[in-house]
């Protein structure tokens, strides 16, 4: 089959390499523009750009894929199957309906959970113990089209997002080729999702990073594994803003937390290990990687040891109300 491939960040590498690898020929590869990035603002192109670039293939970049231009360079191409992974828009009803054989994502959450932009950051959040990826058939929905394949994968009690990001795109790899390779056969399953089971995965927003101590600790350890490594949980000390990178449950309620307390204050120092900061249900978590403003990640014996970190400081927020 003819494909083209759309996609724009490190998660879909894995998907295009793999296709690049098979036995389809992948005519084009369409990503989003390049992108200034740094503190210097230097124009970056996107790693699915990158890879393509090194494999010699085409490579379109519209500024948007509404673009009747865009629509028109698209049939010219005569693809019997477009391959979407993360490219970042929605495709208009003319584009979808360009290809023969139609229009295929691929999604890292088990549809119909966790639709939307940030699936696998709100599953970590969320302390989910599985996640997943799906094929699926394009529509005009925002992830809402009729299931091909799913893959399930195990989130540990410690990944971060991150971690769960890199394993998933190289399961959802082998899906893809799976599911390509049943289409091209015509032997490809198809049920629709069951939208009473439908959960939402929306963008991060700023508000989404703080972390508010009076939370549950497990709440707060799953908060800092979702936003590892990007985009940060922070707290503040001292009116100045402190990432949290890596922490766990020290104490549930119960262990060791006797008489009264505030959430958000150091506990004590572990020497070798980090510091331990108290939750709003009588638990505590041990910090054990930070990140200052302004400042590259630390583990948190040296940010003790460096910014005086004693037991009664008291770390920034709680919850509104």
């Amino acid at each position: 089959m003819r494909l083209v491939f759309m996609g724009t960040p490190e998660f879909a590498v894995p998907s295009l390499i793999k296709l690049l690898n098979g036995s389809h020929q992948v005519v084009a590869v369409v990503t989003q523009p390049d992108r200034p990035k740094g503190r210097n603002g230097v124009m970056t192109p996107p790693p699915v750009k990158q890879a393509a670039g090194r494999a010699g293939v085409r490579v379109i970049q519209p500024a948007s894929a509404r673009e009747e231009a865009f629509r028109r360079e698209l049939t010219v191409m005569k693809p019997d199957l477009v391959v979407t992974v993360a490219y970042g828009q929605i495709l208009l009803p003319e584009v979808l309906a360009v290809p023969r054989m139609g229009c295929i994502n691929l999604h890292a959450s088990l549809l119909p959970m966790y639709r939307g932009a940030a699936p696998i950051h709100r599953a970590v959040i969320n302390g989910d113990p599985v996640t997943g990826a799906t094929t699926m058939y394009m529509d005009e929905g925002m992830d809402t089209g009729d299931i091909i394949l799913q893959a399930a994968l195990p989130i540990r009690p410690e990944d971060t997002t991150g971690e769960v990001h890199d394993r998933l795109a190289d399961i959802g790899a082998r899906l893809l080729e799976d599911t390509v390779n049943l289409i091209a056969a015509g032997h490809a399953p198809r049920r629709p999702q069951e939208g009473r089971y439908a959960t939402c995965a929306p963008r991060l927003t700023r508000a989404d990073e703080i972390i508010y101590w009076d939370k549950p600790a497990r709440e707060v350890v799953n908060l800092v594994r979702g936003m590892n490594p990007w985009p940060g949980a922070y707290t503040t000390a001292e009116n100045k803003e402190v990432k949290i990178l890596r922490a766990l449950v020290h104490d549930l309620p119960g262990q060791g937390n006797a008489g009264p307390f505030v959430p958000g204050e150091v506990r004590e120092i572990i020497r070798d290990r980090g510091f331990t900061v108290r939750t709003g249900d009588g638990g505590s978590v041990l910090v054990r990687e930070v990140q200052p403003s302004g400042k590259r990640p630390m583990d948190a014996v040296s940010f003790v040891n460096g910014y005086r970190i004693n037991p009664g400081l008291v770390f920034g927020r709680r919850g509104p109300g």
